[in-house]
């Protein structure tokens, strides 16, 4: 007897760990989903920090920087010219003014459950394929 109630404690224990792990997996998605939403995020991280390149480049000369290139050769801006899987250059365009957009391709639409709080979730929110954000210059005040 003993026999057999070690195969159904064993049995009930291999059950509970499978359902734990399919759990896991569908609350937290596949690992290859979370690669995704993790390479989506850096495009967003690298988006952000041009942003402020574009900011520093402003405040020290009054005007946008021409083109991506411009303003990577600014000292002390970060940045991060190339998609992180595709190397395909992001995208920099100058508007009127102080207004320019940056663009990116996203693997997947965003959702709000995304790190970053509320300035992420609201202006960074994006959906699947090329998508472009409008945005200011700011003066960086000292």
């Amino acid at each position: 007897m003993r026999g057999r109630g070690q195969v159904v404690f064993t049995a009930a224990v291999v059950v509970v760990v499978v359902a734990a792990v399919a759990g896991g997996l569908f609350l937290l998605g596949s690992p290859a989903q979370e690669r995704i939403r993790r390479i989506d995020g850096q495009r967003v991280s690298d988006l952000s920090a041009m942003a402020g390149a574009v900011d520093l480049y402003w405040t020290r000369h009054t005007r946008l920087p021409a083109s991506l290139e411009e303003l990577a050769a600014e000292p002390g801006a970060y940045v991060k010219r190339g998609d992180p899987v595709t190397q395909r250059p992001y995208e920099y365009r100058a508007r009127e003014g102080n207004a320019y957009e940056l663009c990116a391709a996203f693997d997947r639409e965003s959702t709000a459950s995304q790190p970053g709080g509320y300035y992420y979730r609201d202006f960074w929110a994006h959906g699947a394929g090329r998508q472009c954000f409008k945005l200011e210059a700011q003066e960086i005040k000292r």
